[in-house]
């Protein structure tokens, strides 16, 4: 498997995208640094690190199993071929975005893992 080197970011599923963002920017005080899917995704650096929060409907619900981490490896589908060959459970295939390749799995107890991997800039 390939070496996981850092956490990529945290997401954190939520219901109504406005009533999030009210929160995360009024309340917090976060600064935007990126949206996507129609405003859907929104994300906030924070330090090093970065913070997502998305509205997806059925396929990424709160719940009481908590948040999500991506884990940013230097080769997604290799790194989804190791863990399917553990018998980890896969969530989802391999994909790109605009800014990364990513899949995603869970650990036994249902949580979700994105395995991350950034676009070269």
């Amino acid at each position: 498997m390939s070496p996981i080197r850092e956490i990529a970011f945290t997401g954190i599923p939520v219901t109504d995208i406005a009533r999030a963002r009210a929160f995360y920017e009024n309340v917090l005080g976060l600064k935007p640094t990126m949206e996507s899917a129609g405003g859907m995704w929104i994300e906030y650096d924070i330090g090093a690190a970065t913070l997502g929060i998305g509205s997806y409907g059925e396929m990424w619900q709160p719940s009481p199993q908590g948040t999500c981490v991506a884990l940013e490896v230097d080769d997604v589908d290799g790194a989804m071929a190791h863990l399917q060959a553990h018998g980890v459970t896969k969530v989802m295939d391999p994909m790109d975005s605009p800014v990364c390749r990513f899949g995603m799995i869970s650990d036994p107890d249902g949580n979700k893992i994105i395995i991350h991997k950034r676009h070269a800039h």
